[in-house]
């Protein structure tokens, strides 16, 4: 497939132009197993203007501390957790890092309820296991043991949602920088380079507590919301745009800046229980409410106005879409949700269209 025909590309292909413009310009110190210096990998994350006019997107729009303690992190030998409530952009901070420092993204771990510890260690070809016995050809390597061996990156996803037991075969790999392998009477060393980035939910805060030893072994970082509605409007307007590229759906034929201020203020007074002006107290739904379901809500209403109307956000589209994301349990989420319309939307000076359209 042509990189035009791939949905989703990796970090590394997508902004591969970027990556290179940066490796040539970077002066500065790398470590051993980085393709870039930890300023020129801030750099890449947090947008810049190269001096050969090259321009550098943002792919976070936050802290820049943050970003730079996180790198820190993984010059160091500790790990690095990132730990957000959902839509902090955890995921695609770690891809992008990972991209930067690495150049491939791909070692990924995704927890899960069920996964064993082969996930984490390594597992075996069962028919070269039962026709050779244990053997280096019939052992079928992690992302981890991969990582460790050609000093790489490695993700691992919703580590809270790991059972206890499998998050325990880490320790020994971020603290000794060894997996060992029994089988075969020897053991995979990382090599330098190798780290890992590890995001938690705090919506999973309580599933498979971190026991206090692995825990040591990283370093956290805390993903914040975004701290202005200004802020918010500004990710969910570019976030938008690039993933309606992506579904080849035209620009918008008018502004969209005034429905998504809308959107983006619905979504920040439900999440924190207030409107903005802190005069009335709201009940919260169940759902999340995060930035990247705004983004989600927004590209709906785009592909909606597209196939089904003239082309632009209008009211009805976003209203439309706007219900399903915030309605996540009909008994619960559907009263507070009326009663968010009639208190707010409702007397809001300006937001009659919307009300009528909801």
């Amino acid at each position: 497939m042509s990189e035009a025909d791939i949905l989703r590309p990796h970090a590394e292909d997508a902004y591969a132009s970027e990556l290179t413009a940066l490796a040539a310009a970077d002066t500065a110190v790398r470590p051993d197993g980085w393709r870039l210096s930890p300023r020129a990998v801030v750099r890449y994350i947090m947008g810049d203007t190269l001096e050969d006019g090259t321009e550098i997107t943002t792919k976070y729009f936050g802290d820049r501390r943050l970003i730079e303690v996180a790198v820190a992190s993984l010059v160091t030998d500790r790990a690095l957790l990132l730990v957000g409530v959902p839509g902090t952009a955890k995921t695609w901070v770690s891809e992008h890092l990972t991209a930067a420092i690495s150049g491939d993204s791909t070692l990924l771990v995704q927890g899960t309820a069920g996964m064993s510890e082969d996930a984490l260690r390594y597992g075996w070809n069962y028919a070269r296991l039962l026709s050779e016995g244990p053997s280096e050809s019939a052992l079928v390597p992690s992302p981890v043991m991969v990582g460790m061996r050609e000093g790489k990156l490695v993700r691992i996803e919703e580590l809270t949602r790991v059972p206890s037991d499998v998050q325990d075969a880490l320790i020994t790999v971020l603290s000794e920088k060894i997996l060992p392998i029994p089988e075969l009477g020897r053991e995979t060393q990382a090599r330098r380079g190798f780290n890992v980035i590890a995001t938690a939910n705090d919506r999973d805060r309580g599933v498979n507590e971190l026991s206090s030893a692995l825990r040591r072994r990283f370093n956290t970082v805390v993903m914040p919301l975004p701290a202005t509605l200004e802020e918010e409007v500004r990710i969910v307007t570019d976030r938008s745009r690039a993933a309606a590229e992506r579904m080849q759906l035209p620009p918008v034929q008018q502004d969209a800046a005034a429905e998504i201020t809308r959107l983006v203020t619905i979504f920040r007074e439900l999440r924190s229980g207030r409107t903005e002006d802190g005069r009335t107290q709201l009940k919260s739904p169940s759902s999340t409410l995060s930035t990247a379901e705004a983004i989600s809500v927004i590209n709906q209403s785009r592909a909606l106005s597209y196939h089904f109307g003239t082309g632009d956000i209008a009211t009805e589209y976003l209203a439309a879409s706007l219900s399903g994301a915030v309605v996540k349990d009909p008994a619960q989420d559907g009263a507070v949700w009326r009663e968010y319309l009639d208190v707010v939307v409702r007397n809001r000076k300006g937001w009659e269209d919307l009300y009528a359209a909801l």
